[in-house]
């Protein structure tokens, strides 16, 4: 067997595999019966509200996606780009990253989009989504500083925290200029998709609607953000939890999604952490993780599901 088959063998088998060692682990600190009972005690007015707000993030991508393809000379129906963004959301439960290739397929098949155009525009989705997410984290580490250097401190020896910085910042230069001079395959290949990065980013300036871009990008991360800390005044044990902790959890459930098939297993474990931080209720923090996960899943499941089966109706004269 060669490499290629392999490396793509893993990069389907360790995203499953250790998304079902994470639910057994999840599940032995808090049985499946307390996670249900939690669920009974929960305010679901609030979950509903998450849900709904969950709903209009996606239902905001799918408009975006309408807009950032006129520019190249197609002008999709709605239906077809909020139903392809649903079925790309429950394909990724299957195959990571699998979603983002259906997405585009949809595309070619239904709106007769080049496969290579429609991907284009999802690449610089992706690119806009990661300079939210990195001013996310920013402005936690802004907002949260005092609280993340106490922590730091009490936790470990600051004198090895500053050794540790200055050192990973020396590492740092030292990787960008031999990346820099270097003309070796794996530096160019770094090279180049650095400056796709960065091209990505300033084609986002030069869109003909690159203020209804930025709103609708800044619109469904604030969608993101609510869904997650709305379902929290479900549970009373979180009533009073500190908005740094909803910073935090967010930002680690976020980064939980792409470790495993669209975060399962994984996803209450990073909350656990966040919010254990905060010294939340360790059993109160994994249940909301839980039927947090599982009421986006659910509607992902529900609506993606719908979209697959509905995809060929939709476009009878296809």
């Amino acid at each position: 067997m060669s490499k290629r088959p392999v490396t793509k063998f893993l990069k389907i088998i360790l995203p499953i595999l250790l998304g079902v060692f994470l639910i057994w682990y999840s599940l032995s600190k808090l049985s499946f019966g307390a996670i249900v009972s939690y669920a009974k005690n929960a305010d679901y007015s609030y979950i509903l509200l998450g849900v709904f707000f969950g709903l209009l993030s996606h239902l905001s991508r799918a408009y975006r996606w309408v807009f950032m393809l006129e520019p190249l000379g197609y002008k999709i129906k709605l239906g077809n780009s909020v139903m392809a963004v649903f079925a790309t959301y429950l394909i990724n439960y299957t195959i990571p990253r699998a979603g983002e290739v259906a997405r585009a397929s949809i595309l070619t098949n239904y709106e007769d989009v080049p496969f290579e155009k429609g991907f284009g525009t999802i690449v610089a989705e992706r690119i806009a989504d990661m300079i939210v997410m990195l001013g996310i984290i920013a402005v936690t580490l802004f907002m949260q500083f005092d609280f993340i250097y106490n922590f730091l401190v009490n936790k470990f020896d600051l004198v090895k925290i500053i050794i540790g910085a200055v050192g990973m910042l020396l590492v740092g230069l030292l990787f960008v200029l031999i990346i820099k001079r270097s003309t070796s395959k794996i530096a160019v290949k770094i090279k180049n998709f650095v400056n796709g990065l960065i091209e990505g980013a300033l084609s986002i300036f030069k869109m003909k609607k690159k203020w209804a871009f930025i709103f609708h990008t800044l619109f469904i991360w604030t969608m993101y953000m609510l869904m997650f800390y709305v379902t929290t005044l479900a549970f009373s044990d979180l009533s009073t939890i500190p908005f740094g902790a909803i910073l935090i959890g967010f930002i680690l459930a976020t980064f939980s999604v792409a470790a495993t098939n669209g975060g399962i297993g994984s996803y209450p474990e990073a909350i656990v952490i966040a919010f254990s931080l905060f010294s939340l209720p360790e059993d109160s923090s994994r249940a909301f993780g839980w039927i947090m996960w599982s009421s986006s899943t659910l509607l992902i499941f529900i609506c993606g599901g719908i979209s697959l089966l509905y995809l060929p109706f939709f476009n009878r004269d296809k």
